[in-house]
């Protein structure tokens, strides 16, 4: 729900329920913080403001309204008053205007990728002390690797996707192909491409989108290739290997050379449509978009693992829960319980259910709740089970300005006004520019 991420990356969810708030009744499993948060927790009354990043009416602005008020009723002395700042890039704008003007949100949703950027503002709070190693080995790994900075924990995994590969059952038995069976590796989701597309091109075979985050998508088809594009610690890239390049090449011959997806610009937003009307037979997008597919779709279909090159592979994505640093320390104790509130086991489970995200502990998985839904609809544990093959997501130091520069470049190539070459090169050479000063 990009990612991640991204982006009206979520905006485009439609949300099946509101979220119940119910408390986890499994206490083992249940993330619990330090005694020294519970220590400080605040006595007097509280009103934390918390930035979201959704439009305002959005059916997303229902479930987060519902859970400040539940939390309220657990915590009577605490108020979570949610604004909403329009798209990840929007609220993070306006969370970076509050800072710099001493008016500080107390906690906020924003990509995880924002972390170097937002460690640079000095603005957030080090969480490691907050909560206990037990909690933090609570979320999957795979979607740690972008909430920190060696072994400082710098926020909490939230509303947190990959890309899957969602493809229409009903199009693939009208084409000959095995309904059951999606396209395990870049060879056979070509030849399937080529017969699902038709020949007066009504009905593409493919579409992987090409404005917004076609960083993303490159990024997926170089871990498939067998490598990660960025350093740990947000200080380098890997733009031009030649692992990069090869995926880049692959992504755009499937348009400019294979003819079974769109040549130009294929829209982030449009793409889940073209796939919902039966514009397009298969499609990578966020797992975020699953409930609204699940939803809107009028035929059967299928969520798979993206094809494997030389292996399988998918960065992370979506947003993180970040506490930030200027504000008194009972709105700190008191974030910190609502991030709590946030990640107990039947809570997540409910986020998924209701928004497609992927559900960000072990412990949500094992609920009645989340069990019995994956029974019924198997297609929601896809993006859960690639996990092990996942990497963090592009996140650097002036991480806007790179990652910009990064889909220009690819945008040149898919365009074919670049070789995708000379378009990682040049990705290559801006982006040392850039982080060179980080690297003293």
């Amino acid at each position: 729900m990009k990612k991640a991420l991204v982006s009206l990356l979520m905006v485009t969810m439609v949300a099946t329920a509101c979220a119940k708030g119910e408390s986890s009744t499994d206490t083992k499993t249940a993330a619990a913080p330090t005694a020294s948060t519970e220590a400080t927790a605040n006595t007097k009354p509280v009103e934390l403001q918390f930035y979201f990043p959704v439009a305002v009416g959005g059916p997303i602005t229902k479930l987060i309204d519902q859970l400040a008020d539940d939390f309220h009723k657990e915590n009577p002395t605490i108020t979570v008053k949610p604004v909403y700042g329009g798209s990840y890039q929007d609220t993070m704008t306006k969370v970076a205007t509050a800072v710099q003007g001493g008016n500080s949100p107390d906690l906020a949703v924003l990509l995880s990728t924002d972390l170097y950027s937002l460690i640079s503002m000095k603005a957030i709070e080090d969480l490691t002390p907050r909560f206990s190693k037990e909690y933090f080995s609570s979320f999957y790994e795979a979607f740690m690797g972008n909430t920190k900075s060696g072994d400082t924990v710098w926020s909490v995994p939230f509303q947190r996707s990959t890309i899957v590969l969602y493809y229409n059952k009903d199009l693939f038995k009208k084409a000959g192909l095995d309904p059951e069976k999606a396209p395990a590796n870049w060879t056979e989701l070509k030849e399937y491409a080529a017969k699902l597309t038709t020949s007066d091109k009504s009905q593409w075979g493919l579409e992987i989108p090409s404005t917004g985050y076609q960083y993303w998508m490159t990024q997926a088809l170089s871990l498939q290739t067998g490598t990660n594009i960025v350093s740990a610690d947000g200080k380098q890239v890997f733009f031009n290997k030649p692992e990069v390049q090869e995926a880049l090449q692959f992504y755009t011959d499937l348009g400019r050379k294979d003819k079974v997806m769109p040549e130009g610009t294929l829209e982030w937003a449009t793409v889940p449509s073209d796939f919902i009307s039966g514009k397009t037979a298969m499609m990578y997008h966020t797992t975020g978009n699953l409930t609204k597919v699940k939803t809107d779709a009028k035929f059967n279909f299928g969520v798979a693992f993206l094809p494997a090159n030389k292996k399988y592979g998918s960065p992370t994505g979506g947003g993180n829960l970040y506490v930030f640093k200027n504000i008194p320390d009972d709105h700190k104790a008191a974030s910190v319980k609502f991030i709590q509130f946030l990640t107990q086991p039947d809570r997540v489970a409910q986020w998924s259910i209701d928004t497609g995200y992927v559900g960000t502990t072990k412990a949500a998985y094992e609920t009645d709740k989340l069990k019995n839904y994956i029974k019924d609809f198997p297609q929601a544990a896809v993006a859960r089970d690639q996990l092990k093959y996942a990497d963090s997501e592009l996140s650097t130091y002036q991480n806007g300005q790179v990652t910009k520069l990064f889909n220009d470049n690819i945008q040149a190539a898919l365009l074919g006004t670049m070789t995708p070459k000379e378009a990682l090169d040049k990705s290559q050479q801006q982006a040392d520019d850039i982080l060179k000063s980080f690297q003293k």
